[in-house]
C-alpha cells in the first residue's frame, strides 16, 4: 500500500522525515522534493565498475544551466530525509519527463532506515535548461509486511551530498 499525502504528514517527525518540510510541496499520495544546486559530473567518458570514477562539481546558477545529450549530471535533493517503517520511493514527476529529462531512472528504490539527502541521476533527450530548487521529483511511502532491518550500508547512509557510484567498494569485499 501507498501512503496517502494525509498519512505522510501524520507521520512526519515520528516514521517520516523531511527537512525542510513545505506543506505546498505534499500531494494525495507523494511529496516533491526540490534540486539542490550543485552537480556532479564524471571527468572520464568511459566509467570502469572496479574502479573510483573521478567526477568534478558544477553549480546550477540562479539563470539555470543547460544540460547537454549523453551526459549524465548526478545532483540530489534539496530535502534531507528519513524513513522508518516504511519504504520510500523515488520518481521523477511527469512535467519533468515530459520535457524529456529523465531523473532516477534505475535507482527509485529506497530502503526502510535510509538517512540523507537523494542522489539523483539526470540525463536528457534534448538540451534543457534546469533551475535550482525546482521540484524535479516526488517521494513516496509503501508499507512493508514482515520482519526487517533497518538500512546500513556504509556506502550512502548519512550522507552529506550529491554521491558519485560506489560500485567500486563491492569488488573490495
Amino acid at each position: 500500500m501507498i501512503l496517502s499525502g494525509k498519512e505522510i504528514e501524520r507521520n512526519l517527525g515520528k516514521k517520516i522525515f523531511i527537512e525542510p518540510f513545505r506543506k505546498e510541496q505534499l500531494n494525495p499520495n507523494s511529496y516533491n522534493l526540490r534540486l539542490h544546486h550543485e552537480l556532479l559530473v564524471y571527468e572520464n567518458h568511459e566509467l570502469d565498475m572496479k574502479k573510483e570514477n573521478k567526477a568534478k562539481k558544477i553549480m546550477i546558477p540562479e539563470e539555470g544551466l543547460v544540460l547537454e545529450t549523453g551526459k549524465l549530471y548526478l545532483g540530489r535533493t534539496l530535502e534531507h530525509t528519513r524513513t522508518e517503517g516504511y519504504v520510500p520511493m523515488l520518481e521523477g514527476r511527469s512535467s519533468v519527463g515530459r520535457l524529456g529529462l529523465f531523473i532516477h531512472v534505475t535507482a527509485g528504490f529506497g530502503d526502510i532506515g535510509f538517512n540523507g539527502y537523494w542522489t539523483l541521476e539526470m540525463f536528457c533527450i534534448q538540451p534543457i535548461r534546469i533551475y535550482p530548487q525546482v521540484e524535479i521529483c516526488q517521494i513516496f511511502y509503501h508499507t512493508i509486511e514482515g520482519e526487517y532491518e533497518n538500512y546500513k550500508s556504509g556506502k550512502y547512509q548519512n550522507n552529506n551530498g550529491v554521491q558519485a557510484s560506489m560500485l567500486y567498494k563491492d569488488f573490495l569485499k
